[in-house]
């Protein structure tokens, strides 16, 4: 077997590392530099260009070279849209596909360009092993890091990616707990720990307890857009519209060489009280630029930038059922927690002093090779239990949700649930997937559909279907139809061709809080029509039958059949209503008006039974009588 190591896929810079004699450590080249730029870049020839090398070629070749890839990944066109226009190099797709980007003459996906930045990160780590002297050097298996608000499609797509790299994706953890593991927060015999990583792309906020060697994500919470990058395009903007209101024709060479200079104004920001935003004279922009920045006027920017991190804090720490004060440690993880108003914002909410000992930068990448080795040598006892972000489940009668796995559940996960048939003789079930904490289908998120066939004709509610859903330790999400009594099953990998945005999960969480009672309700209403047209449904099924006056002959008291029918006549004009108490007070009056119906049908079964009948004769006429 090859190597194993962990990876680190960010949205500005990658890593790789591997664990050795019992510590995990960063692999470098030759100047001893860990980072691998996530940028690539398509020379006139063909030629690939990743990491250093390419991020030059954003200067001179911006229209071939695409960096932040990992903001598109597992996303459609209409999500990134906003941003295209500050973008050098080409975004395109279909609406409802996967995003395509244009470096030169030819088109690439986002996990495409994601594999050429994990296939120099796998051959750094190969050159190493060789030099050595490891006589199998191939690194052939790796675990990568996700933002742990990454959903499915996301996921999917970054072990696309791996497996394009030539990489076996053993785990696809997320960063929030790999950096938890780097700070080697799974030895402490018990504690709650909070995770905040503030990357170049991506935030995250997990919630973790750690309790004799289970390492438990209790709630996480986050924005898939927003990150350092953000912080840049700030300095961008406002230097941009200063030259264009000098004149200055905005070019995708300019737009560049403004974004390097605003990048290293924004790391000498960290560390003094101001700092000078230099481009210096070149044909993009012949008389340069320069300005000086203080440190209060930049955190003054980019406040409402930070501020956004806090109410997904704030929504984990309610998610967990905690207050801050309940946490025991707190982690700072991304490159963007160097700002100094990140971490005095993160202290001022958990009331303490986050953790910056280790290099927010590598973090990460430890904590994936900790979990490599945990994999592959058994060597610690250790389990790690991360959660679903988003509930899922499937559309039932009336365009209700059924939720079978709900949001913060602990992966591995899987859940079943038993469904039936609501017409009578139905011979096939669509089994329509999907994510969302709304009520109604239509205000969730559609995954994927999928049809149960062969069901052999059988009355209306005796079929007997279990649904089984089942979340991998990678996220990813596969769902099974069985029909229990012919033993007829189906089953999919739900894999979304892209994924739901930041913007989605923000507004499919805040609208189930905002329209929770509403939802409730119409939900009720549903369900109490759905039990109104049921006992309709078996009551005329009942009274049509040909035996029907052989079978209550002498039995039904005079006036009991007129009552059955007014009955009928009332629930029917009350379910054509929305008033829930009347739908249900009908149908207990139906259902009342039946019973001594259905006792008599049940005893001829019976009797029939006593005379020789068949048995699954019998059970057919039992099924057909009216429930009280």
């Amino acid at each position: 077997m090859g190597k194993v190591v962990g990876i680190d896929l960010g949205t500005t810079n990658s890593l790789v590392a591997f664990v050795h004699e019992g510590q995990p450590v960063v692999l470098r080249d030759g100047s001893g530099d860990a980072l691998v730029p996530s940028v690539v870049s398509v020379d006139e020839d063909g030629t690939i260009f990743v990491g250093r090398e390419a991020q030059r070629r954003l200067l001179t070749a911006p229209g071939r070279t695409v960096y932040s890839v990992k903001r598109f990944m597992g996303r459609g066109i209409e999500d990134v849209s906003g941003e295209a226009s500050l973008l050098p190099f080409a975004v395109s797709g279909d609406p409802a596909g996967v995003i395509r980007i244009g470096l030169g003459g030819q088109q690439f996906t986002p996990p495409e360009i994601s594999a050429f930045v994990l296939r120099e990160l796998k051959r750094r780590a190969e050159d190493y092993f060789q030099a050595q002297g490891e006589f199998d050097f191939e690194v052939d298996r790796a675990v990568i890091t996700v933002p742990a608000y990454f959903n499915d499609a996301q996921r999917t797509a970054t072990r696309d990616a791996g497996r394009l790299a030539g990489l076996e994706v053993l785990r696809i953890i997320n960063e929030p707990t790999a950096a938890s593991l780097a700070y080697g927060l799974d030895k402490r015999d018990r504690g709650v720990v909070a995770v905040y990583d503030l990357g170049g792309g991506t935030f995250d906020i997990s919630i973790l307890r750690v309790e004799d060697g289970v390492f438990q994500v209790l709630a996480t919470n986050g924005d898939t857009h927003l990150g350092g990058d953000d912080v840049d395009l700030l300095l961008v903007g406002q230097v941009l519209g200063e030259l264009r209101g000098a004149g200055v024709t905005q070019t995708a060479e300019l737009v560049q060489a403004v974004r390097r200079a605003a990048i290293h104004a924004k790391w000498d920001l960290s560390e003094q009280e101001q700092a000078t935003l230099v481009i210096e004279p070149s044909p993009v922009l012949p008389a340069g630029y320069r300005r000086t920045i203080t440190r209060d006027a930049f955190e003054t920017m980019i406040r409402p930038l930070v501020e956004r991190t806090l109410g997904p804090c704030r929504q984990a720490l309610t998610d967990a059922g905690l207050q801050p004060r309940d946490i025991d440690e707190v982690v700072l993880v991304g490159g963007s927690t160097r700002i100094p108003l990140v971490r005095r914002m993160v202290e001022e909410l958990f009331g303490r002093a986050p953790h910056s000992e280790l290099n927010p930068d590598e973090v990460v990448a430890l904590g994936a090779a900790v979990q490599a080795d945990i994999l592959i040598s058994g060597r610690r006892e250790m389990l790690l239990l991360d959660v679903t972000p988003l509930s899922l489940g499937i559309e039932t009668m009336g365009g209700v949700v059924s939720k079978i796995i709900l949001r913060n559940s602990t992966i591995p996960a899987t859940g079943r649930e038993m469904f039936t048939t609501g017409i009578d003789s139905q011979t096939a079930v669509d089994v329509h997937v999907l994510q969302g904490e709304r009520e109604l289908a239509d205000d969730c998120r559609s995954l994927a559909r999928f049809k149960l066939r062969g069901i052999p004709p059988m009355p209306a509610g005796l079929p007997r279907i279990e649904v089984q859903f089942q979340i991998d330790a990678n996220g990813i999400l596969s769902v099974s139809a069985h029909e229990l009594r012919t033993g007829i099953s189906q089953a999919i990998e739900v894999k979304p061709s892209y994924g739901l945005t930041d913007q989605e999960v923000e507004r499919m969480l805040i609208e189930s809080f905002e329209h929770a009672e509403a939802d409730f309700d119409a939900r009720l209403l549903i369900e109490a029509v759905n039990e109104a047209e049921s006992v309709v449904h078996a009551t005329e099924k009942s009274l049509r039958r040909p035996d029907f006056d052989v079978l209550t002959a002498g039995q039904l008291a005079p006036g009991e059949i007129d009552a059955i029918t007014a009955a009928l006549a009332s629930i029917k004009t009350t379910m054509a209503g929305s008033d829930r108490a009347a739908i249900q007070a009908a149908t207990k009056t139906l259902n009342h008006a039946t019973q001594h119906l259905a006792e008599v049908m049940m005893n001829s079964s019976v009797r029939e039974a006593l005379t020789g009948r068949r048995v699954d004769d019998v059970q057919r006429r039992a099924d057909e009588v009216p429930h009280a």
